[in-house]
């Protein structure tokens, strides 16, 4: 299997072949081509949908099986990059809060589009630039607007850039250019207006950072170590039960002890380690919906550009998805 540079990394079955092309040994076409095939046309029924979610075993090869046996030196050549390249995004991260002002923007700005790029870029490759254009324009206004407390209109910006979008995607991709920009916009939306909000600011976006973290860390090492029933095998084959309870347990805790450190000080340290639950539950949920995008589509990576990683979207996947939900119950306790 090669690697395009800046493109998605596709799946490939035992034969060599496309994903989109993948049979069971029967000679019959899997669910998971099937639903690629009518996704293609326009026409992806409910059931092909269904069997695409619910397939038992992944017709691709031994790179994605979840029974695979990989040596410890494989193992540890797998996670140095992985290691270093965390390490990069994270003092990119904490020294977006510390440059803070347009510096901040401009940082979850560029994260922004290139999630947008790479979820584009995923669903179809004809028509992009456009969509591109599209999105990039929504996105700044969108970030704008945000960073001047208006997060609701910033949000309206992002729909209707996505109408935009869309009307320039194929047919049978048009739902998927919509939401590719309303899960970017919702980072940087979130992101922007947390940090600009009086109550939250940039201990918040710590204590985020913090919970979204741990959880992620301690739900690597706890299936790897625990392991035990999966809990989407068909989506994520990695992913266990222990893993996910250890972290979103874990995750809370720690953001509640930052908490109690002094960041986050908008919200009692009780009330904000059941924000951290729901935050880090939440996040982990973010991370199969992104592996059910890209398992829909037929690829591994969304991208190449972080080794170790993949893409942006593979790394953002959790924390866009718990930043959405803590900046909802703000909004929703008119505190945003």
């Amino acid at each position: 299997m090669s690697k395009a540079r800046g493109k998605p990394v596709r799946f490939s079955n035992a034969n060599g072949k496309s994903g989109a092309k993948a049979s069971l040994p029967n000679g019959k076409p899997t669910a998971t081509s099937a639903a690629q095939t009518g996704n293609e046309t326009g026409d992806a029924p409910a059931e092909k949908l269904h069997a695409a979610l619910t397939t038992a075993a992944p017709p691709y090869s031994a790179h994605y099986a979840p029974t695979q046996d990989l040596s410890t030196s494989k193992k540890m050549s797998d996670l140095l990059p992985r290691a270093a390249s965390s390490l990069v995004l994270m003092a990119l991260a904490l020294g977006s809060v510390w440059l803070g002002g347009e510096a901040f923007s401009v940082i979850w700005l560029a994260a922004a589009f290139a999630i947008v790029y790479e979820w584009q870029s995923i669903i179809a490759t004809a028509r992009l630039l456009p969509r591109i254009l599209i999105a990039g324009l929504a996105l700044v206004l969108a970030g704008q607007f945000a960073s001047k407390g208006s997060p609701g209109f910033a949000s309206y910006i992002i729909a209707l850039g996505g109408v935009f979008a869309a009307s320039t995607a194929g047919q049978g991709r048009r739902i998927w250019a919509f939401a590719g920009l309303a899960y970017a916009g919702a980072l940087l939306v979130s992101v922007t207006a947390l940090y600009h909000s009086a109550a939250f600011g940039a201990g918040f976006i710590l204590w985020l950072f913090a919970t979204v973290w741990g959880t992620d860390v301690f739900a690597y090492f706890g299936g790897r170590m625990i392991g035990g029933p999966k809990l989407w095998p068909q989506i994520s084959p990695s992913k266990t039960w222990s893993g996910t309870l250890l972290g979103v347990f874990a995750g809370a805790l720690i953001g509640s002890a930052v908490g109690f450190g002094g960041i986050g000080h908008s919200i009692a340290t009780p009330q904000l380690f059941g924000l951290g639950l729901l935050t880090a539950l939440v996040s982990q949920g973010g991370d199969l919906f992104e592996s059910w995008v890209k398992r829909y589509f037929g690829v591994k990576d969304s991208s190449v550009l972080i080794p170790g990683h993949g893409g942006f979207m593979d790394r953002l996947d959790g924390f866009a998805a718990a930043a959405a939900c803590a900046a909802l119950v703000a909004a929703s306790r008119h505190m945003l």
